[in-house]
């Protein structure tokens, strides 16, 4: 980005054998991958083959039933407690709140976060997202678009190390999936993105893919 905060740091993901069953079901079985530089990276399968689920491991919201995900930052391990100040999340299931504004929903995840809110960052972000002149509105005014692009606002505003987007242009018109694509780009030049879809145009912005599919064996 270009407000000044944008820097490239040291950050790697390693998974090692990661499996994950609900029940009886396999959803997949012995992942391993390393993500060390920075770069558009896919995860892809039909609807149902663990695209949210293994995003939620990635982000420490659901645990593997076998196998390891670690975060480093340098030569440093991140304990899980606190990858969520890594981390910016955009997904269908992320909670917005209907009876604030959209300012006061991003001062809100700023305090979650445990960071002083930034109204220049903010700013620069309703402006960047095309919704600047709506951000003292209600969420519950919001289209399902807009919603989307706060989404954003929210996982871009403490300049994370990894960003990881779960069907990340549902409910986008072409203005607004042409910002996201553009938006992505930008911030791949300097940290690791993950775009999880069966969005042929999503996946054809990756450099790699992890083919769920693969890795449904018993």
């Amino acid at each position: 980005m270009t407000d000044g905060t944008s820097r490239i740091r040291e950050y790697k993901i390693e998974i090692n054998n990661l499996t994950k069953n609900f029940g009886r079901r396999l959803i997949f079985k012995g992942i391993d991958r390393v993500y060390d530089r920075p770069g558009i990276y896919g995860i892809s399968g039909p609807n149902g083959s663990g695209k949210s689920t293994i995003v939620k491991i990635f982000c420490g919201i659901l645990s593997p039933n076998s196998g390891t995900i670690t975060h480093h930052s340098g030569a440093s391990k991140i304990e899980s407690n606190v990858w969520y100040r890594h981390i910016g999340f955009v997904s269908p299931y992320l909670v917005l709140y209907d009876e604030f504004t959209a300012e006061e929903n991003i001062a809100f995840f700023s305090a979650i976060r445990e960071i002083n809110f930034d109204a220049g960052r903010s700013d620069f972000l309703f402006e960047k997202f095309g919704i600047i002149d709506r951000k003292n509105d209600l969420v519950k005014t919001y289209s399902s678009g807009m919603k989307q692009r706060l989404k954003f606002i929210g996982a871009l505003y403490h300049n994370p190390d990894v960003l990881i987007f779960d069907e990340p242009t549902s409910n986008l018109d072409i203005a607004g999936k042409e910002t996201v694509y553009n938006v992505i780009k930008e911030l791949s030049k300097e940290k690791i993105v993950f775009l999880a879809s069966n969005d042929r145009e999503d996946i054809d912005l990756c450099s790699e893919v992890l083919d769920l599919n693969l890795y449904k064996s018993k």
